[in-house]
């Protein structure tokens, strides 16, 4: 290498360069231009984002955004950068792709909220997907499985429910529709019934999540429970699945769980298939998810085995 390129490199190297990061969360920003917006976009809260645009401009010499009580617009510099920092993170990207094209294994995520092994016409196409010693799998929850996926880490995940302010970094794909049975105490009277309407068990409080745990699965759910006739009390529900049950087989309440995660038994418990009209919106849709605009065949075959159609 000759002597003024090593030295331009040894420059280049040692000045205040803008990060990979602070470049992703400017085009965020720029697509925006709400702040809070492109920190639910990039699960982050507004302070570290604003900290991130900070130091870019700092590091540019340059104001990015003007910003007001009302709206936040790109400067000059800013929509200069826009075209910039999107050409450097496509090459960069495919630079990545490139480097690891010999990947010949999907990396899959699953949603820890369902049991796939007790969904045979889901885990029969997962099984199929490839072969065992192919196959990467990890069980996360769906937000982590989301994370992990934007990062280049998973090449498809499978979740239960589209999450909110993802539509523009990821492509979602509908699956399978998995139904809710009420998990209830046996001794309650309604257990004699072969399918129990929410009315027939509204004396026992329902156990609950709080909303920011999966945000689209409890406005379904809320949707509906709005529409009773009657008052449906919530307690909070515990964080552990067994203490829950338990609780439950002890007649201190009920409440929903997905088909597949039925399968503890214990003295005192059962589950019960809601009514038609009841499983109609009581359910989970489960979506398997790409990054947006993915081109790599592997991925796109799995998606279309998974759910036998072509890929929107």
């Amino acid at each position: 290498m000759p002597r003024n390129s090593r030295g331009e490199l040894v420059d280049s190297i040692n000045s205040k360069l803008p990060s990979i990061k602070q470049l992703q969360c400017f085009l965020v920003v720029a697509q925006e231009l709400n702040f809070r917006r492109a920190a639910e976009r990039l699960r982050m809260t507004q302070p570290p984002l604003t900290r991130q645009i900070k130091s870019l401009e700092d590091a540019l010499g340059r104001e990015l955004f003007t910003r007001n009580t009302h709206e936040v617009r790109l400067t000059e510099a800013g929509t200069k950068l826009v075209e910039k920092a999107t050409h450097l993170i496509e090459e960069f990207t495919n630079f990545i792709r490139e480097i690891n094209k010999e990947q010949s294994h999907l990396r899959i995520g699953l949603t820890r909220t369902l049991s796939f092994e007790n969904i045979p016409q889901v885990n029969n196409k997962i099984k199929q997907l490839i072969s065992d010693e192919e196959i990467d799998i990890q069980n996360q929850t769906s937000s982590q499985l989301l994370q992990s996926l934007s990062k280049g880490q998973m090449d498809m995940v499978i979740i239960g429910e589209m999450s909110l302010h993802s539509e523009q970094d990821f492509s979602f794909h509908w699956i399978y529709r998995e139904p809710l049975l009420l998990a209830m105490p046996s001794s309650h009277p309604a257990s004699l019934q072969e399918k129990v309407a929410l009315a027939d068990i509204a004396d026992l409080p329902l156990f609950w999540f709080p909303r920011n745990a999966n945000p689209v699965y409890y406005d379904k759910c809320e949707e509906y429970f709005q529409h009773l006739p009657f008052t449906l009390k919530r307690v909070k529900e515990p964080d552990d699945s067994l203490v829950l049950l338990s609780s439950i087989a002890r007649g201190k309440g009920m409440t929903l769980m997905p088909r597949s995660m039925c399968t503890f038994n214990q003295q005192g418990l059962c589950y019960r298939t809601l009514t038609e009209e009841a499983a109609q919106s009581l359910n989970i849709d489960v979506y398997v998810a790409t990054r947006k605009n993915e081109k790599r065949q592997l991925v796109i075959k799995g998606v279309q085995s998974l759910t036998g159609r072509e890929p929107d």
